[in-house]
């Protein structure tokens, strides 16, 4: 899919702030309402836009301890990664999975209110699922969290 300035544009104020409304996306680059109103949509359905959503600040929630937890796998099969995926999903303190290429094969990324609730997880997961293992690192402060997509990389 090919992107112009104006699509550019208006993902970037989205991604921004999805609260914005079209009458002012529009108006900020130069599009009338409903053509601007046809570019969101066009996003939407083409998976572009996968969703709007509320960015919670984990700490006023009291969820102030984020682990990075890296993953050796036990083996490297097409059924070890199903099985694997389904544990990740069935544990609500993961909020993202990558595999990696180098030493390990998994990076989660878990958040929760704090060591004990650390320990509760890591004894689900490890009793879940054969790891061959597991290495966890603890953020002692969030900096910086980017929830935007560098769209400036991109050329229109």
């Amino acid at each position: 899919m090919s992107f112009d300035r104006i699509d550019l544009n208006i993902l970037d104020l989205l991604q921004k702030d999805a609260t914005m409304s079209v009458a002012r996306i529009a108006d900020r680059v130069g599009l009338s309402q409903t053509p601007c109103w046809k570019r969101i949509q066009k996003h939407e359905e083409s998976g572009v836009i996968r969703s709007r959503v509320a960015l919670l600040d984990p700490d006023a929630l009291g969820l102030s301890l984020t682990a990075f937890v890296m993953i050796e796998a036990a083996e490297h099969s097409a059924a070890w990664h199903r099985e694997f995926l389904a544990v990740a999903d069935a544990l609500p303190p993961v909020r993202d999975v990558y595999r990696l290429a180098g030493t390990y094969d998994y990076l989660l990324r878990v958040i929760v209110p704090d060591m004990a609730a650390f320990d509760r997880f890591y004894e689900k997961l490890t009793s879940s699922i054969r790891l061959r293992g597991v290495n966890s690192f603890f953020a002692l402060e969030r900096v910086r969290v980017a929830t935007t997509v560098p769209l400036g990389e991109l050329t229109a």
